[in-house]
Protein backbone atom coordinates (compact mmCIF):
# COMPACT_ATOMS: atom_id res chain seq x y z
CA UNK A 1 0.00 0.00 0.00
CA UNK A 2 1.42 3.41 -1.34
CA UNK A 3 2.46 5.79 1.84
CA UNK A 4 3.49 9.69 1.36
CA UNK A 5 5.79 11.17 3.85
CA UNK A 6 5.63 14.56 3.89
CA UNK A 7 7.60 17.22 6.27
CA UNK A 8 6.66 20.77 6.98
CA UNK A 9 9.04 22.33 4.32
CA UNK A 10 7.34 20.13 1.55
CA UNK A 11 10.19 17.64 1.50
CA UNK A 12 8.00 14.41 0.38
CA UNK A 13 9.24 10.68 -0.12
CA UNK A 14 6.99 7.71 -1.27
CA UNK A 15 7.11 4.26 0.57
CA UNK A 16 4.73 1.29 0.99
CA UNK A 17 3.32 0.94 4.47
CA UNK A 18 3.76 -2.71 5.93
CA UNK A 19 1.30 -2.00 8.43
CA UNK A 20 -1.88 -1.69 6.31
CA UNK A 21 -3.81 2.05 6.27
CA UNK A 22 -2.22 4.78 8.22
CA UNK A 23 -1.92 8.35 8.77
CA UNK A 24 0.49 9.83 11.49
CA UNK A 25 2.28 12.85 12.17
CA UNK A 26 4.75 14.04 14.89
CA UNK A 27 8.45 15.44 14.73
CA UNK A 28 10.52 13.29 12.34
CA UNK A 29 14.34 12.22 13.45
CA UNK A 30 16.80 10.21 12.65
CA UNK A 31 18.22 7.32 14.34
CA UNK A 32 22.09 5.96 13.66
CA UNK A 33 21.98 2.49 15.44
CA UNK A 34 21.83 -0.51 13.35
CA UNK A 35 20.04 -2.61 16.13
CA UNK A 36 17.89 -1.86 19.02
CA UNK A 37 15.05 -1.01 17.01
CA UNK A 38 13.11 -3.41 19.69
CA UNK A 39 14.36 -0.82 22.28
CA UNK A 40 13.86 2.18 20.52
CA UNK A 41 10.10 1.28 20.24
CA UNK A 42 9.38 0.67 23.39
CA UNK A 43 11.14 3.60 24.86
CA UNK A 44 8.94 6.37 25.61
CA UNK A 45 11.30 9.18 25.07
CA UNK A 46 10.27 8.63 21.63
CA UNK A 47 6.47 9.83 22.37
CA UNK A 48 5.80 12.15 19.72
CA UNK A 49 7.77 11.49 17.12
CA UNK A 50 8.19 9.52 13.69
CA UNK A 51 11.37 7.60 13.81
CA UNK A 52 13.85 7.37 10.61
CA UNK A 53 15.90 4.72 10.85
CA UNK A 54 19.51 5.10 8.76
CA UNK A 55 20.46 1.72 8.55
CA UNK A 56 18.62 0.12 5.99
CA UNK A 57 17.36 -3.30 7.28
CA UNK A 58 15.37 -2.97 10.09
CA UNK A 59 13.58 -6.56 11.80
CA UNK A 60 15.78 -9.02 10.57
CA UNK A 61 16.82 -10.47 14.15
CA UNK A 62 12.11 -9.84 15.17
CA UNK A 63 11.04 -9.31 18.43
CA UNK A 64 11.33 -11.01 22.07
CA UNK A 65 9.39 -10.34 25.28
CA UNK A 66 12.79 -9.56 26.80
CA UNK A 67 14.26 -6.91 25.29
CA UNK A 68 10.87 -4.72 25.99
CA UNK A 69 12.12 -1.39 27.98
CA UNK A 70 8.75 -0.60 28.71
CA UNK A 71 4.83 -2.07 28.54
CA UNK A 72 3.67 -0.77 25.31
CA UNK A 73 5.04 1.59 21.91
CA UNK A 74 5.46 5.02 21.53
CA UNK A 75 6.57 6.74 18.74
CA UNK A 76 4.55 7.50 15.92
CA UNK A 77 5.86 6.08 13.10
CA UNK A 78 9.06 4.10 12.05
CA UNK A 79 10.02 5.05 8.92
CA UNK A 80 12.89 2.30 7.37
CA UNK A 81 14.29 1.29 4.37
CA UNK A 82 13.60 -2.07 4.34
CA UNK A 83 11.32 -4.34 6.46
CA UNK A 84 12.17 -7.97 7.11
CA UNK A 85 8.88 -9.94 7.26
CA UNK A 86 10.59 -13.36 8.58
CA UNK A 87 13.30 -12.56 10.51
CA UNK A 88 16.04 -15.25 11.57
CA UNK A 89 16.89 -15.53 15.40
CA UNK A 90 16.11 -18.30 18.23
CA UNK A 91 14.86 -15.91 20.38
CA UNK A 92 12.33 -14.13 18.28
CA UNK A 93 8.67 -14.90 18.92
CA UNK A 94 7.30 -12.44 16.69
CA UNK A 95 8.26 -10.50 13.46
CA UNK A 96 8.46 -7.09 13.54
CA UNK A 97 5.30 -6.04 11.53
CA UNK A 98 3.09 -8.40 13.31
CA UNK A 99 4.62 -6.51 16.25
CA UNK A 100 3.87 -3.10 15.19
CA UNK A 101 0.25 -3.96 13.79
CA UNK A 102 -0.42 -5.32 16.99
CA UNK A 103 0.17 -1.97 19.05
CA UNK A 104 -0.62 -0.04 16.12
CA UNK A 105 1.94 1.63 15.11
CA UNK A 106 2.43 2.57 11.53
CA UNK A 107 5.82 0.93 9.83
CA UNK A 108 6.74 2.51 6.11
CA UNK A 109 9.71 0.92 4.33
CA UNK A 110 11.30 1.75 0.82
CA UNK A 111 11.96 4.85 1.63
CA UNK A 112 15.41 6.80 0.68
CA UNK A 113 16.34 7.17 4.37
CA UNK A 114 19.90 8.51 3.06
CA UNK A 115 18.16 11.18 1.73
CA UNK A 116 15.55 12.07 4.72
CA UNK A 117 18.98 11.38 6.92
CA UNK A 118 20.17 14.20 5.44
CA UNK A 119 17.50 16.37 5.14
CA UNK A 120 16.79 16.58 8.54
CA UNK A 121 20.81 16.46 9.32
CA UNK A 122 21.25 19.90 6.78
CA UNK A 123 18.00 21.46 8.07
CA UNK A 124 17.12 20.05 11.17
CA UNK A 125 14.21 17.94 13.01
CA UNK A 126 11.07 19.40 11.52
CA UNK A 127 7.49 18.28 12.12
CA UNK A 128 5.96 15.24 9.63
CA UNK A 129 2.99 13.29 8.19
CA UNK A 130 3.06 10.01 6.92
CA UNK A 131 -0.28 9.00 4.94
CA UNK A 132 -1.86 6.02 3.18
CA UNK A 133 -4.92 8.17 2.46
CA UNK A 134 -4.09 9.46 -1.02
CA UNK A 135 -3.91 13.03 0.18
CA UNK A 136 -1.47 15.33 -1.87
CA UNK A 137 2.26 17.00 -0.81
CA UNK A 138 0.03 20.27 -0.07
CA UNK A 139 -1.99 19.19 1.64
CA UNK A 140 0.04 16.76 3.77
CA UNK A 141 2.57 19.70 4.37
CA UNK A 142 -0.36 21.88 5.91
CA UNK A 143 -1.18 19.11 8.19
CA UNK A 144 2.46 18.90 9.16
CA UNK A 145 2.62 22.74 10.02
CA UNK A 146 -0.81 22.38 12.05
CA UNK A 147 1.11 19.89 14.37
CA UNK A 148 2.34 21.29 17.56
CA UNK A 149 6.64 21.71 17.83
CA UNK A 150 8.03 19.32 20.37
CA UNK A 151 9.40 22.57 22.33
CA UNK A 152 6.80 23.83 24.66
CA UNK A 153 4.92 20.67 24.69
CA UNK A 154 4.89 18.18 28.20
CA UNK A 155 4.75 14.64 27.19
CA UNK A 156 5.81 13.43 30.32
CA UNK A 157 2.26 13.63 31.48
CA UNK A 158 1.32 10.72 28.86
CA UNK A 159 4.10 7.96 29.78
CA UNK A 160 4.54 8.22 33.67
CA UNK A 161 2.67 6.27 36.06
CA UNK A 162 -0.55 7.14 37.45
CA UNK A 163 1.00 5.97 40.87
CA UNK A 164 3.97 4.48 42.85
CA UNK A 165 5.45 1.05 42.48
CA UNK A 166 7.95 -1.20 43.05
CA UNK A 167 10.36 -3.34 40.88
CA UNK A 168 10.22 -6.73 40.66
CA UNK A 169 11.63 -7.54 37.22
CA UNK A 170 8.59 -5.51 36.27
CA UNK A 171 6.26 -3.07 37.64
CA UNK A 172 4.65 -3.56 40.69
CA UNK A 173 1.83 -1.36 41.98
CA UNK A 174 2.09 -0.29 45.70
CA UNK A 175 -0.23 1.72 48.26
CA UNK A 176 1.33 4.26 50.86
CA UNK A 177 -0.24 4.27 53.62
CA UNK A 178 -2.69 7.20 55.07
CA UNK A 179 0.31 8.76 56.45
CA UNK A 180 2.79 8.60 53.35
CA UNK A 181 4.87 6.32 54.66
CA UNK A 182 6.16 3.19 52.73
CA UNK A 183 7.10 -0.34 53.99
CA UNK A 184 10.42 -0.66 52.22
CA UNK A 185 10.92 -4.33 51.51
CA UNK A 186 14.59 -4.51 50.91
CA UNK A 187 17.58 -3.45 53.05
CA UNK A 188 19.57 -1.31 50.70
CA UNK A 189 19.21 2.44 50.45
CA UNK A 190 15.75 3.70 49.62
CA UNK A 191 15.57 5.28 46.50
CA UNK A 192 12.78 7.27 44.93
CA UNK A 193 12.54 7.51 41.22
CA UNK A 194 10.79 10.28 39.97
CA UNK A 195 9.71 7.95 36.33
CA UNK A 196 9.27 10.13 33.63
CA UNK A 197 9.02 7.81 30.69
CA UNK A 198 11.62 5.62 32.28
CA UNK A 199 13.01 2.54 30.59
CA UNK A 200 13.33 -0.54 32.56
CA UNK A 201 16.73 -1.00 31.91
CA UNK A 202 18.02 1.73 34.54
CA UNK A 203 15.43 0.33 37.08
CA UNK A 204 17.16 -3.22 36.79
CA UNK A 205 20.34 -1.73 37.03
CA UNK A 206 20.14 0.57 40.14
CA UNK A 207 18.22 -2.70 41.23
CA UNK A 208 21.44 -4.43 40.64
CA UNK A 209 23.37 -1.98 43.02
CA UNK A 210 21.48 -3.01 45.88
CA UNK A 211 19.08 -0.07 45.59
CA UNK A 212 15.75 -0.42 47.11
CA UNK A 213 13.43 1.10 44.58
CA UNK A 214 10.06 2.77 45.29
CA UNK A 215 8.99 4.42 41.80
CA UNK A 216 6.68 7.56 41.81
CA UNK A 217 4.81 9.89 39.30
CA UNK A 218 6.35 13.45 38.63
CA UNK A 219 3.59 14.78 40.55
CA UNK A 220 5.09 13.22 44.04
CA UNK A 221 6.08 16.37 46.23
CA UNK A 222 8.84 16.24 48.11
CA UNK A 223 7.00 16.03 51.39
CA UNK A 224 6.00 12.88 50.01
CA UNK A 225 9.57 11.80 49.49
CA UNK A 226 10.72 12.98 53.10
CA UNK A 227 6.98 10.92 54.46
CA UNK A 228 8.13 7.70 52.63
CA UNK A 229 11.31 7.55 53.73
CA UNK A 230 13.28 7.95 51.05
CA UNK A 231 16.98 8.13 51.09
CA UNK A 232 18.03 9.07 47.85
CA UNK A 233 16.34 10.46 44.71
CA UNK A 234 17.20 9.55 40.95
CA UNK A 235 15.05 11.22 37.72
CA UNK A 236 14.73 9.25 34.74
CA UNK A 237 14.54 9.63 31.30
CA UNK A 238 11.64 11.09 29.45
CA UNK A 239 9.73 12.43 26.19
CA UNK A 240 9.01 16.20 25.30
CA UNK A 241 10.35 19.61 26.46
CA UNK A 242 12.32 20.02 30.05
CA UNK A 243 11.25 23.54 30.14
CA UNK A 244 7.80 23.39 30.68
CA UNK A 245 7.97 20.87 33.84
CA UNK A 246 8.27 23.48 35.72
CA UNK A 247 6.87 21.88 39.11
CA UNK A 248 9.11 19.21 38.97
CA UNK A 249 12.01 21.10 38.38
CA UNK A 250 10.93 23.28 41.50
CA UNK A 251 10.43 19.42 43.53
CA UNK A 252 13.85 18.57 42.00
CA UNK A 253 15.50 22.03 43.62
CA UNK A 254 14.04 21.55 47.00
CA UNK A 255 14.90 17.53 47.22
CA UNK A 256 19.15 18.24 45.76
CA UNK A 257 18.68 20.34 49.20
CA UNK A 258 18.50 17.04 51.35
CA UNK A 259 18.97 14.19 49.39
CA UNK A 260 21.49 12.71 47.10
CA UNK A 261 20.28 12.53 43.60
CA UNK A 262 21.61 11.36 40.29
CA UNK A 263 18.96 11.76 36.40
CA UNK A 264 19.90 10.77 33.30
CA UNK A 265 18.23 11.98 29.92
CA UNK A 266 15.33 14.47 31.04
CA UNK A 267 16.51 13.90 34.16
CA UNK A 268 19.67 15.35 33.84
CA UNK A 269 17.86 18.24 32.09
CA UNK A 270 15.52 18.79 34.93
CA UNK A 271 18.66 18.38 37.32
CA UNK A 272 20.43 21.14 35.26
CA UNK A 273 17.42 23.15 34.89
CA UNK A 274 16.77 23.21 38.69
CA UNK A 275 20.72 23.87 39.78
CA UNK A 276 20.40 26.87 37.53
CA UNK A 277 21.36 25.93 34.32
CA UNK A 278 19.76 26.73 30.59
CA UNK A 279 17.86 24.66 28.48
CA UNK A 280 18.14 24.24 24.71
CA UNK A 281 16.39 22.26 21.35
CA UNK A 282 19.31 20.76 19.45
CA UNK A 283 19.18 20.99 15.99
CA UNK A 284 18.61 17.74 15.01
CA UNK A 285 19.30 16.18 18.17
CA UNK A 286 21.28 12.88 18.99
CA UNK A 287 19.62 9.63 18.48
CA UNK A 288 21.77 6.31 18.01
CA UNK A 289 24.34 3.69 20.02
CA UNK A 290 27.77 5.66 18.46
CA UNK A 291 28.00 9.11 20.00
CA UNK A 292 31.68 9.72 21.29
CA UNK A 293 31.73 10.89 24.82
CA UNK A 294 34.83 12.15 27.15
CA UNK A 295 35.08 11.56 30.58
CA UNK A 296 37.19 14.89 31.61
CA UNK A 297 38.38 13.74 34.94
CA UNK A 298 40.01 10.42 33.06
CA UNK A 299 39.95 11.90 29.61
CA UNK A 300 38.87 8.52 28.37
CA UNK A 301 36.48 8.64 25.33
CA UNK A 302 33.14 6.43 25.82
CA UNK A 303 30.83 5.45 22.81
CA UNK A 304 26.87 5.88 24.20
CA UNK A 305 23.79 5.61 23.03
CA UNK A 306 21.67 8.56 22.98
CA UNK A 307 18.02 9.63 22.69
CA UNK A 308 17.26 13.44 23.65
CA UNK A 309 16.59 16.44 21.41
CA UNK A 310 17.67 19.27 24.25
CA UNK A 311 20.19 19.85 26.02
CA UNK A 312 21.44 21.20 28.91
CA UNK A 313 23.96 24.87 29.33
CA UNK A 314 25.37 25.39 32.75
CA UNK A 315 27.75 28.27 31.81
CA UNK A 316 26.21 30.46 34.11
CA UNK A 317 25.18 27.72 37.14
CA UNK A 318 28.70 26.94 37.09
CA UNK A 319 29.60 29.87 39.44
CA UNK A 320 26.74 27.54 41.62
CA UNK A 321 28.60 24.83 41.75
CA UNK A 322 28.30 23.00 38.91
CA UNK A 323 31.24 21.43 36.71
CA UNK A 324 30.97 19.41 33.33
CA UNK A 325 31.84 16.05 33.98
CA UNK A 326 31.35 14.77 30.24
CA UNK A 327 31.09 16.45 26.69
CA UNK A 328 29.96 15.17 23.14
CA UNK A 329 32.70 15.13 20.78
CA UNK A 330 30.65 15.35 17.72
CA UNK A 331 29.61 18.90 18.91
CA UNK A 332 30.58 20.06 22.21
CA UNK A 333 27.67 19.94 23.96
CA UNK A 334 27.09 18.80 27.28
CA UNK A 335 27.35 14.86 28.60
CA UNK A 336 27.60 15.42 31.86
CA UNK A 337 27.98 17.46 35.54
CA UNK A 338 28.38 17.15 38.69
CA UNK A 339 28.11 19.34 41.83
CA UNK A 340 31.39 20.57 43.55
CA UNK A 341 29.62 20.32 47.40
CA UNK A 342 26.43 18.36 46.86
CA UNK A 343 26.05 14.65 46.22
CA UNK A 344 24.61 15.36 42.56
CA UNK A 345 25.27 13.54 39.38
CA UNK A 346 23.91 13.47 36.11
CA UNK A 347 24.53 12.37 32.64
CA UNK A 348 22.39 13.49 29.20
CA UNK A 349 23.55 10.09 27.45
CA UNK A 350 22.38 6.32 28.36
CA UNK A 351 24.62 4.68 30.22
CA UNK A 352 22.25 1.82 30.16
CA UNK A 353 21.90 0.83 26.82
CA UNK A 354 20.80 -2.94 25.87
CA UNK A 355 21.97 -3.81 23.68
CA UNK A 356 24.34 -0.95 22.71
CA UNK A 357 27.86 -0.12 24.53
CA UNK A 358 28.27 -1.01 28.35
CA UNK A 359 31.32 1.07 29.03
CA UNK A 360 29.45 3.73 30.62
CA UNK A 361 27.22 1.23 33.19
CA UNK A 362 29.71 2.11 36.07
CA UNK A 363 27.67 5.30 36.19
CA UNK A 364 24.83 2.96 38.60
CA UNK A 365 28.11 2.25 40.78
CA UNK A 366 29.12 6.14 40.72
CA UNK A 367 26.11 6.69 42.23
CA UNK A 368 25.63 4.11 44.77
CA UNK A 369 29.17 5.11 45.76
CA UNK A 370 28.16 8.69 46.54
CA UNK A 371 25.08 8.13 48.12
CA UNK A 372 27.38 5.73 50.46
CA UNK A 373 29.49 8.46 50.84
CA UNK A 374 27.01 11.09 51.96
CA UNK A 375 24.65 9.25 54.00
CA UNK A 376 26.95 6.04 55.45
CA UNK A 377 24.14 3.19 53.81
Amino acid sequence: MKALLVLEDGFSLEGQSVTGPCESGGEVIFNTAMGGYQEILTDPSYTGQMVCMSYPLIGNYGITAEDMESSGLHLSALLVKECCKEPSNWRARESLPDFLVRHGIPVVEGLDTRALTRHIRIHGAMRGVVSTNGRDVAALRAHAQSLPTMTGQNLVNKVAPAGAYRWEGKPVPVTLEKDGSYAWPGKGPRLVVYDLGIKWNMLRLLSKQGFDILAVPPSFAPAQVEAAGGQAVFFSNGPGDPAVLTELITFAATLTERYPAAGICLGHQILGKALGGGIEKLKFGHHGCNHPVKDLATGHVEISSQNHGFSVDISVASAAGLKASHVNLNDGTLEGFYHTSKPIMAVQYHPEADPGPHESRYFFGRFRQVVRESTGI
